[in-house]
């Protein structure tokens, strides 16, 4: 697939839909009058917006909102953070100590009607464990830009919707930003995914089954010859059971920072379960990926990883907690990983981990604690490595095994 896919299905998507638009218009009932005022309000029941919020982290409830020409309510949200990190054996392009802005983004939402619309902007970090820490100056032009997200949705049943834009992914457990999950940094399994599509998204629903299918750039490489699919099952009011699947259907020869080039051509499945009892959340969930011999790139074997975590929190505030233990405010989320990897150097495999069949687990513990929209994150993390390759692990020569992080998060949710 090229470009042209991505344009083409924009344009129809565009021009099906304009007979449903005027339609939805007349339904809505007269503008307001020529040059009457625009004035912003806070609405106390806002609809769930984008982007999605860690379930350790509460949006602001009283979202600010707009009725420009009778367009229908625009929200606007946002989120401002900084954060502190310490670190041992940090590679010779990172740092053991430093401050940095996490997050300073605006959140633009228009989530009703026919025509719908989302718009994120603004400067970030993505702290991932194991990975050197890249600053918010220049994580936000490497990555995915100061606009990180953004995207047209079209939506002509409740049930049932299109997406074209700047797009989350559908793959994995853990979000791209770092308040978007239960620990402030990215997790190892998320290092293997993608994070933000260019693309196009439909979406559908029936009952307690909700599908969702794109065709997109897989990791940024502006080559739309990616096709992910989702399907995620409510069992019951407690238990829901993900399936997502995604992979290039081309070999693509894009290598950035934000492209890593064996995993841009790799096929990627998910399988995900999601618990909520009382005070607690538990998902657990398992991932494989597959690199196909791709020799004009210099990997003359295939490669895979493999591999599984338990993202798990406790809400000490929950009714459920005894009155001793009652904290209202305070959560406590953890989580367990753990990545392999094949192929060997001798046989020319790519280096999808710390060199060709190497491995590693970690552990990681966020104290977390929201009061109305301040909310503040410890983070303790440990990563260990085994089978490395020279140089291609943690420290000053690349070769320590092992890698410890202490983080503060602290910030306010607009």
């Amino acid at each position: 697939m090229k470009r042209s896919v991505y344009v083409c299905a924009a344009t129809a998507l565009t021009l099906l839909s304009a007979s449903s638009i005027a339609a939805w218009a007349e339904s809505q009932g007269p503008e307001p009058a020529a040059g009457a005022s625009v004035s912003p309000t806070v609405q106390a029941s806002a609809p769930q917006l984008q982007p999605a919020i860690a379930t350790t982290l509460s949006a602001n409830p009283e979202a600010t909102s707009f009725n420009p020409g009778g367009l229908g309510p625009i929200y606007v949200t946002g989120v401002a953070s900084g954060l502190a990190q310490v670190q041992s054996n940090a590679l010779p392009s990172d740092r053991s100590r430093q401050l940095d802005i996490g997050n300073a983004q605006v959140f633009i939402n228009k989530p009703d009607g026919l025509l719908q619309f989302f718009l994120q902007a603004g400067y970030y970090s993505i702290p991932v464990l194991g990975a050197p820490y890249i600053r918010a100056a220049d994580a936000t032009p490497t990555f995915f830009s100061p606009v990180a997200q953004g995207y047209l949705k079209i939506a002509p049943a409740e049930n049932f919707s299109v997406m074209v834009g700047k797009l989350p992914t559908l793959i994995g457990a853990e979000s791209t930003f770092s308040f978007q999950n239960m620990n402030i940094e990215r997790g190892l399994l998320w290092n293997q995914e993608n994070a933000v599509n260019r693309g196009v998204q439909v979406n559908f629903a029936a009952g307690p089954l909700t599908l969702a299918a794109s065709v997109n750039d897989g990791f940024y490489s502006n080559r739309y010859s990616w096709v992910s699919i989702s399907a995620s099952y409510a069992l019951d009011s407690a238990n829901t059971l993900a399936v997502i699947a995604g992979g290039n259907t081309s070999h693509t020869d894009v290598s950035t920072t934000a492209t890593p080039l064996f995993q841009n051509n790799q096929q990627i499945y998910n399988l995900i379960y999601t618990h909520t009892e009382g005070p607690w959340t538990f998902q657990p969930y398992l991932q494989y990926t597959r690199v196909p011999k791709l020799e004009q790139f210099g990997a003359y074997e295939c490669a895979s990883t493999y591999g599984g975590a338990l993202l798990m929190s406790y809400d000490f505030g929950a009714k459920a907690v005894p009155a001793a233990l009652r904290v209202v405010g305070f959560k406590l989320p953890v989580r367990l990983e753990y990545i392999g990897s094949t192929g060997s150097a001798a046989g020319g495999a790519p280096n999808l981990l710390y060199g060709p069949g190497s491995a590693a687990w970690s552990f990681t513990v966020t104290p977390t604690y929201q009061y109305k929209r301040f909310f503040a994150r410890a983070e303790f993390s440990y990563v260990g490595a085994r089978k490395t390759a020279p140089g291609l692990a943690f420290g000053t020569d690349g070769n320590n095994r092992s890698q410890a992080r202490g983080l503060l998060e602290v910030g306010l949710l607009l």
